[in-house]
């Protein structure tokens, strides 16, 4: 497969990339969802995270990595997940977690702080967690609302990376003013990894690279 022209990390080999294909061509399935943080399963294996705002493509972006069409499920209704997700990835290889989507107006606001608080219960208290992948709309570029989770992922100390989802939507050039912004945004950010990758669902763009990336934070 041909190297993502739209990513700043192009440092995984060949044969990174072929092993991460084979680690999510493996088994993967739903553990379970958690409404509460005492029910959050034990923590005996590396875990990655995804967040992003509703409507994002984060479902859509976790089904294309581990080539299932159903696993994720999306909704239609923006914030009617109220709970984390958890995946297990490759008979216990890995944990993947789908927070709940934030940025919607849709939804009560005290409904958003109860999540809010879920959310920053789980980051602080999960010592297996590695990485945040913040999900941001490449045709839209990083919002308020987006650097609002960063700050709160900054004042938790949890390393997180930016993900643009459905660069396939806009032009190339537009991608790297887009990619620039990003940048700029994140060197404010002290907990941010300065790595963006850009990716595509639909046509696979990015694919590779996020999971490799995945597979180094074993």
């Amino acid at each position: 497969m041909p190297a993502n022209p739209a990513t700043t990390m192009t440092d995984f080999t060949p044969e990174q990339i072929e092993a991460a294909r084979k680690l999510f061509a493996g088994n993967v399935a739903f553990v379970k969802g958690v409404v509460a943080i005492n029910a959050l399963p034990v923590g005996d294996r590396p875990e990655i995270a995804f967040a992003g705002r509703s409507n994002v493509g984060k479902s859509s972006l976790i089904n294309a990595l581990c080539n299932r069409k159903n696993l994720a499920r999306s909704s239609n209704t923006p914030g009617r997940t109220q709970e984390i997700n958890f995946f297990d990835l490759a008979d216990g290889k890995f944990f993947i977690a789908d927070l709940p989507g934030y940025g919607f107006a849709e939804a009560p606001k005290k409904n958003v702080d109860v999540w809010s608080r879920l959310n920053l219960d789980y980051l602080r208290k999960r010592p297996s967690l590695r990485r945040v992948f913040v999900l941001i709309d490449a045709r839209r570029g990083v919002g308020e609302v987006d650097r609002g989770v960063m700050d709160q992922l900054d004042s938790a100390a949890v390393q997180y990376q930016v993900v643009l989802t459905k660069a396939d939507k806009i032009k190339k050039s537009e991608l790297t003013d887009v990619i620039a912004g990003t940048i700029a945004a994140l060197m404010k950010q002290p907990a941010a990894h300065p790595h963006i990758i850009a990716t595509s669902s639909e046509k696979g763009l990015g694919l590779p690279e996020l999971r490799a990336t995945i597979m180094s934070l074993a």
